[in-house]
């Protein structure tokens, strides 16, 4: 059925449950999968990223800023995907709008099932909020399995 699942994950309580269920449905079914953190760009550095730059030990500590919750998270996937025996390859990218991240993602690797949590949000706060999950469930034309808690 499924033969590449992609798991985005924000590092939440509600991302592990999703990475969880994917990495058990992905046992089941002999697939593949991937898993991605999505970093939205730190734009307040594009100005003029000049006095930063010139501190000694700046420019690491924004690097890890910036991507090293994310590997945590990351290796916290891998190490599931290796307890249930799946083949695993976890990715973290830059970009804007992480629901199009999610889905150029799972296109460009060839992914046919994206495993994502909601949030459970309802009513108008559903509609204020919004959610990344509602915008991959809109924009994407590859099926979405949405894992509530």
């Amino acid at each position: 059925m499924y033969k590449h699942i992609l798991i985005p994950t924000d590092g939440s309580e509600l991302s592990q449950k999703a990475i969880e269920h994917g990495m058990a449905l992905a046992a089941v079914l002999s697939a593949n999968v991937t898993v991605l953190t999505v970093a939205i760009p730190f734009h307040s550095m594009e100005s003029d990223p000049t006095p930063v730059v010139d501190i000694p030990g700046a420019a690491d500590f924004v690097h890890e800023f910036l991507h090293g919750h994310s590997k945590r998270y990351l290796e916290a996937a891998g190490g599931v995907a290796r307890a249930k025996g799946v083949v695993c390859e976890t990715v973290q990218i830059e970009h804007q709008h992480p629901y199009a991240a999610i889905i150029e993602a799972a296109e460009g690797r060839g992914c046919d099932l994206i495993v994502m949590a909601s949030h459970g949000r309802r009513g108008i706060s559903a509609i204020v909020l919004g959610s990344e999950t509602v915008k991959v469930l809109t924009h994407s034309n590859i099926p979405v399995l949405v894992h509530r808690s």
